[in-house]
C-alpha cells in the first residue's frame, strides 16, 4: 500500500515537471511606456467656455483639423511635432485675444481643432482608419518639440508655397529659424495651387477706397499700381496704389488674394490677380512637406529643412 503511494506521488510530480517543461508559463509582458503628451495640461478656449485638457487627447483633432489625414506618415508627424511645439510656445507666452486661456480652438488665432464627431461626419465610414493614422502620428512623436537655443520656437505653418517659403522678417519680426527656404510642391500636388481673382476698374476702386479713403485714383486704372516691390521669395513685399504703399499682407487681405505671391493684370477694364500657393508662407509648408515625405524624407528631415538650424526635443514621459 505504502509501495502504490510513494508511485503515484512520484507519477504526480513527473506530470507536473513536463507540464511546465513542455508548457512553459508566458513572460510577462512589457507595460507600455507613460506618455510625455499626458502630463502636458493645459486650458483651451471654445465656443461654450473654457476647457481643460492634456495634449494627448487634444493633439490629435488639432492634427486632424490642420492637415489631411490622407498625406504620408511621416508629413503627419511632421505636422505634430510642429502643432505641438506652437501650442507649448502659446501656454508659455500666452495671448491677449484670449488671457484667460493658453491657447483657442481657432484657425485664425492659434490652430485649428476637429471634434471626433465632426471627424466621424467628415470620414464616414473611413474613420477608424483615419483616426488611427492620426492617433499613430501623434504617438510616435510623443513628448517631442522644436528649439532655438534651448527656447521653444513659434512653429508656425501653411498650406502651400511658390517655389519658396517666406521669410518671417517679410511681414513679422525676424526670426532665425523661420527663414525662406525652397519648398518642392507644386499645381501637380496642390488643388487650387494657382486661384485668379477678378475686379471691374469700378468695383476695384470701390474695394479700395473703402478700406483707404486717402487714395486718389487717377483717371487711367492702368496707372494705380506703382512701384511693385518683390522680396527674394517672389512674393509680393510692398506696392504703391494710388498714392498709398501698401504691404504684400495688406493687399492680399484688400483683394481677397490666397497669398502675397501674386502678379497683376490690366486689360479691357477688368484687373486680374493671380495667385500661387495658400497661407502667409512663413515656415513649414504643409504640402510641401507631403511632398517630401514622399521623395523618403523622415520627419525629423522635414523639420529640419523647414525650421533651419532648430533641434528635435523630446521630453521624457
Amino acid at each position: 500500500m505504502r509501495l502504490a503511494f510513494i508511485l503515484t506521488f512520484l507519477a504526480i510530480l513527473v506530470a507536473v515537471f513536463l507540464s511546465f517543461a513542455l508548457f512553459p508559463a508566458p513572460a510577462p509582458q512589457p507595460t507600455a511606456p507613460p506618455l510625455a503628451d499626458a502630463d502636458i495640461v493645459f486650458s483651451v478656449q471654445t465656443d461654450s467656455g473654457i476647457e481643460t485638457v492634456n495634449m494627448a487627447d487634444y493633439l490629435p483633432g488639432v492634427l486632424a483639423g490642420e492637415m489631411p489625414a490622407l498625406f504620408e506618415t511621416q508629413a503627419l508627424m511632421a505636422q505634430a511635432v510642429a502643432a505641438r511645439t506652437y501650442i507649448l510656445h502659446r501656454i508659455e507666452h500666452g495671448s491677449a485675444n484670449h488671457p484667460e486661456a493658453d491657447i483657442c480652438n481657432s484657425a485664425a488665432c492659434c490652430k485649428a481643432y476637429a471634434s471626433t464627431e465632426q471627424l466621424m461626419e467628415n470620414w464616414g465610414e473611413h474613420f477608424d482608419a483615419y483616426y488611427a493614422k492620426i492617433s499613430d502620428a501623434v504617438t510616435s512623436t510623443d513628448g517631442q518639440y522644436l528649439t532655438y537655443n534651448g527656447n521653444l520656437i513659434e512653429a508656425v505653418f501653411h498650406s502651400s508655397s511658390a517655389g519658396a517659403t517666406e521669410s518671417s522678417g517679410s511681414i513679422w519680426n525676424d526670426r532665425p529659424y523661420l527663414v525662406s527656404v525652397d519648398s518642392p510642391e507644386s499645381e501637380s500636388d496642390v488643388p487650387n495651387y494657382v486661384s485668379q481673382v477678378t475686379f471691374s476698374a469700378e468695383l476695384l476702386k470701390a474695394q479700395l477706397s473703402a478700406r483707404y479713403a486717402e487714395m486718389q485714383f487717377p483717371h487711367n486704372p492702368a496707372e494705380w499700381f506703382q512701384d511693385v516691390v518683390r522680396n527674394d521669395s517672389g512674393r509680393v513685399q510692398s506696392a504703391r496704389v494710388c498714392g498709398v504703399t501698401l504691404s504684400g499682407t495688406q493687399l492680399r487681405s484688400v483683394l481677397g488674394l490666397r497669398s502675397t505671391a501674386f502678379t497683376m493684370e490690366y486689360a479691357d477694364n477688368t484687373f486680374t490677380f493671380t495667385a500661387t500657393g495658400y497661407g502667409h508662407g512663413v515656415g513649414m509648408s504643409q504640402y510641401g512637406a507631403n511632398v517630401y515625405a514622399k521623395q523618403g524624407w523622415s520627419y525629423a528631415d522635414i523639420l529640419a529643412h523647414y525650421y533651419p538650424n532648430t533641434q528635435l526635443t523630446s521630453a521624457a514621459g
